[in-house]
């Protein structure tokens, strides 16, 4: 390939031995510019992969001096192949987890009982999030918030309850060959992180480093002393800090250079998606390649329909069914199934075990705090989805997905669509809009529409960056009428 002078660029910064963050565009080419470095180089590389399947796609395109494996992969053939026989154990339930660490009895805090099965899944939550940190040790802020207790003093005291349980969880997770917590791969990750591993390489290439995992940017970071550094993403496109991802270009010293050419769409779209990347306040623009004729306009009959929300997805889901289409819900269905499981059960009279759901005794009682807390206004889609169409009805919908490569269309969540790309793509309804501009009636002044959150703005760039042929803006198209919204001349 002849490359573009970007990636010529960062072939330069590259080969001087530069640490470097290489911002890099929806649809330019990241790894191939990644390829392209490694293929000109004899010295010996490593790979970091988000996933499984993006590592065995990266072996069929880099030399054989570069390893392409996932931080875990690496983590397993250093500490976890110990574990073996303990990462196979059945499952079992929390609370029996629970019993067997000495959770034996309910908490009352404030107006909520806290079951002991409740407090479990809490423990066993807060040495997840534990294993996902950078941290040396378990402390309270580890412990998962609970709906009905945001109350910063109800959660310290859970958070006191809890802490000690986990602890002790955490050194059970220690032994190889038995215990009573089940164990898993971020287990061995994390033990692997706290040795301070060294990676024995003359360089590594970090992927997706706009959603890395603090505890894997720990494990990047110890490297820098004796190895060269090079990290690709789109900081545009982190968009995954609410489960703790942290974008780690930005403030990284070292070489910043750029990716702006997309060679998955043509220049009205990259006009479209520059818009987003204005309000997002992101550190590039992109430029759409005039070859490819993306268009701008209505979609009749969309390969892929982006929602902002689960509950949004259920929506098209059920929707599209009715009509007699056959439908993928990307990422499928299980978490879906289970909310709709925790729901029926909350129908019924029963307490759920459903982390986001346990502590209400009642549907009744979730109903309550759906419409009038306004910490659990983004449960109200989940109600309004089981209260219009039960929660029996959602569960057959989920029974007759089907799969991917059979479907006619396939519904997402824009951020299950991130790293993928459709021919036509539909954006749902369901994206946030910012209240519109009022006027007051006995000033007779106008407040401007509220400002776009940077974190909706990227959301959306990355919903909008998902075509190749056509995208109707459908639930995005108020950007047109925002004050905000129109890019400069």
């Amino acid at each position: 390939m002849n490359p573009t002078d970007e990636q010529a660029a960062a072939a330069d910064a590259f080969h001087s031995g530069d640490h470097l963050a290489l911002q890099a565009g929806a649809g330019t080419g990241k790894t191939t510019t990644l390829a392209l470095l490694a293929h000109a180089t004899t010295r010996r590389g490593r790979y970091l992969a988000y996933n499984r399947a993006i590592a065995q796609d990266a072996r069929t395109r880099f030399p054989d001096t570069v390893q392409c494996k996932t931080a875990h992969a690496l983590a397993y053939a250093a500490v976890g192949r110990r574990y073996t026989r303990r990462l196979n154990a059945p499952r079992r339930p929390a609370w029996q987890t629970g019993q067997a660490l000495g959770i034996t009895k309910h908490l009352h805090l404030g107006e909520r009982q806290v079951t002991q099965k409740a407090l479990s899944n809490a423990t066993l939550r807060t040495v997840a999030r534990f294993c996902h940190t950078g941290d040396e040790t378990i402390t309270p802020h580890h412990v998962p918030p609970l709906r009905g207790l945001e109350d910063p003093d109800l959660h310290a005291q859970l958070a006191a309850h809890i802490v000690p349980f986990a602890r002790k969880a955490w050194t059970d997770l220690q032994h190889p060959d038995d215990g009573a917590v089940r164990f898993d791969h971020d287990h061995y990750l994390k033990i692997w992180a706290l040795t301070r591993p060294r990676i024995d390489a003359d360089f590594l290439l970090l992927d997706e480093a706009q959603d890395t995992n603090p505890v894997v940017e720990q494990i990047f970071l110890n490297q820098r002393d004796h190895t060269q550094l090079v990290m690709v993403g789109d900081s545009a496109q982190a968009i995954y800090h609410w489960r703790g991802a942290k974008d780690i270009m930005t403030g990284f010293d070292g070489t910043h250079l750029t990716l702006s050419q997309s060679f998955r769409f043509g220049p009205d779209l990259a006009a479209e998606a520059n818009r987003w990347l204005r309000l997002a306040d992101a550190p590039i623009r992109l430029t759409g390649t005039p070859a490819v004729p993306t268009e701008l306009g209505p979609v009749t009959r969309p390969d892929a329909v982006l929602c902002r929300t689960n509950m949004g997805a259920m929506a098209h889901v059920m929707t599209l069914m009715a009509t007699g289409h056959q439908v993928a819900l990307a990422g499928g269905g299980d978490s879906l199934q289970a909310l709709a499981l925790a729901a029926r059960d909350l129908k019924d009279g029963h307490r759920t075990h459903h982390p986001e759901l346990l502590l209400f005794p009642s549907w009744g009682d979730l109903q309550d705090y759906a419409a009038h807390d306004p910490a659990g206004r983004d449960l109200q889609p989940l109600v309004n989805l089981v209260d219009t169409h039960g929660p029996d009805a959602i569960l057959t919908a989920l029974a007759h997905l089907t799969p991917e490569q059979h479907a006619q269309v396939t519904v997402s969540t824009a951020h299950k669509a991130k790293g993928r790309e459709w021919p036509r793509v539909l954006i749902a309804d369901d994206f946030a809009r910012p209240n519109d501009s009022t006027t007051d009636e006995q000033t007779s002044t106008t407040r401007p529409p509220d400002p776009i959150d940077d974190a909706e703005a990227r959301l959306a760039y990355v919903a909008v960056t998902r075509t190749r042929q056509r995208l109707d803006l459908g639930g995005l198209s108020w950007i047109h009428h925002h004050p905000d919204g129109s890019p400069p001349v």
